[in-house]
């Protein structure tokens, strides 16, 4: 390893300390937190989008997010570890089957939307028991858990 990727690794670490980044892919609604300095005031600005592409390379990962304002499309690329960036908010999953999403900007309308990745997890039930039990148990722990919240 040499000096520059020691450094770079030292770097890494110190910021990993202060925030989370949170895992994300292309096709997925991001919202960006960003820190902009006017003069002597600092504020926060939001900047939401679908995320395009993503560019992982250690301290010099980055990520692109795209958007529709007042009709025009705006690309904006994050370095990932920025001191910049107050905070990362994924909004939605996407389902996507591409790495860069470059294709999104010859669309407009409906056939730029992505659609929302669905969480399919299955009910395994036990040798000998019927599917009306495993249904009624299962709506049972749902009703459990959404009184105990």
């Amino acid at each position: 390893m040499n000096l520059l990727q020691k450094f770079e690794d030292r770097q890494l670490q110190a910021r990993k300390s202060d925030y989370d980044v949170p895992e994300f892919a292309p096709g997925d609604s991001v919202r960006v937190n960003v820190k902009v300095i006017e003069g002597t005031r600092e504020r926060v600005q939001a900047f939401e989008g679908v995320c395009i592409a993503v560019k992982q390379a250690g301290i010099n990962s980055s990520f692109t997010i795209r958007k529709i304002s007042y009709g025009e499309g705006v690309e904006r690329v994050f370095p990932m570890h920025s001191p910049r960036i107050d905070s990362i908010d994924v909004v939605r999953k996407g389902r996507v089957r591409r790495a860069k999403l470059y294709y999104l900007r010859g669309l407009t309308g409906k056939r730029a939307r992505i659609a929302e990745k669905q969480d399919h997890r299955r009910v395994t039930r036990a040798k000998g028991e019927s599917k009306n039990k495993t249904a009624a148990a299962a709506e049972a722990a749902s009703t459990t858990a959404s009184g105990a919240e």
